[in-house]
């Protein structure tokens, strides 16, 4: 059985026992289905969620594309009425980790893998900057680029998923004191990963020719400033300021947004980004790779441009 499959047989067992929960623990239904009629619910959810997933489990593909569509349906109109009646915040959190799941699962039913490669299309596609423009214009480039995802990862989203956690009623009280620490703290982290960041991007686009861009980056592999010590300093500060604004808000499901997002970059974005770079830098990566690791810094290796 593959691991689409897999995944489909447990979210059928796991709806099977959800369904089982709301018809006896109230608490379960109040939280979440909110006032919503669990029996005119069932009748169509059980179907098209439980039956068509263990369906989808057993093999057939029609039924793993309307489960995967009714996951997807249900989260957004349970959003919806949990944005409108303050009802079934919990209900949407079961829904959003669903709805991920069964997408996942039905890539690898329909196509055998997870088409990473749709993530760096497009815009996003991997390209480098022109070799033969002035270094002031990649530096303009990457302020662009650091005032634009910043303002988007580190305020506009958060600041929704803050938003959605207050009126979902998810947000726990907190004590005073809990929260003063909370925000020193992440204003600490905050500045100390911001720093990083643009260290980091500095570094990059005066020294490697291109900018952070996976659509303009640099020419140079550069193992110099932050670079030196740990292989993706940007990614490591963006995650790391995001833990910092989840702190700020004291929302802790910003916090699980930015934990999120450093398993989408490291699964997802990273080893694109490595394979490319390997390929265009071939063996002076290889022993960068080697020396320097993703994620932990280390003592810094000697400093080189190539």
């Amino acid at each position: 059985m593959s691991w689409g499959r897999r995944y489909f047989a447990l979210q059928a067992a796991g709806g099977a026992v959800w369904w089982l929960a709301v018809a006896l623990v109230p608490a379960v239904r109040q939280l979440t289905l909110g006032s919503l009629d669990p029996v005119t619910v069932a009748v169509v959810d059980v179907p098209l969620f439980v039956v068509a997933s263990a369906l989808a489990a057993a093999g057939l593909r029609w039924a793993a594309v309307v489960t995967t569509g009714w996951t997807v349906l249900v989260l957004a109109a349970l959003a919806c009425w949990a944005t409108a009646t303050r009802e079934a915040g919990w209900g949407v959190l079961v829904m959003t980790a669903a709805a991920v799941g069964s997408v996942l699962a039905l890539c690898l039913v329909m196509l055998g893998r997870v088409p990473t490669e749709w993530v760096t299309s497009g815009p996003l596609r991997f390209a480098t900057a022109d070799p033969q423009a002035p270094r002031s214009r990649h530096v303009r480039g990457t302020v662009l680029q650091i005032v634009v995802f910043w303002g988007l990862f580190l305020g506009v989203f958060p600041l929704l998923v803050a938003a959605a956690e207050h009126r979902w009623q998810l947000h726990p009280p907190l004590p005073p004191a809990v929260r003063t620490g909370a925000t020193v703290l992440g204003v600490v982290v905050l500045l100390g990963a911001s720093a990083l960041g643009i260290a980091a991007a500095a570094v990059m686009s005066t020294l490697g020719d291109g900018t952070p861009l996976p659509s303009a980056s640099a020419n140079r592999l550069v193992v110099a400033g932050p670079y030196r010590s740990v292989r993706n300093p940007m990614a490591l500060a963006g995650i790391t300021q995001g833990v910092a604004v989840g702190l700020l808000f004291g929302s802790w499901l910003v916090v699980v947004y930015a934990v999120a997002g450093s398993v989408v970059w490291n699964c997802v974005v990273r080893p694109l980004e490595e394979a490319d770079l390997e390929r265009r830098f071939g063996d002076d990566f290889r022993r960068y790779a080697a020396q320097v690791r993703c994620w932990v810094p280390r003592p810094p290796v000697p400093s080189s441009v190539r």
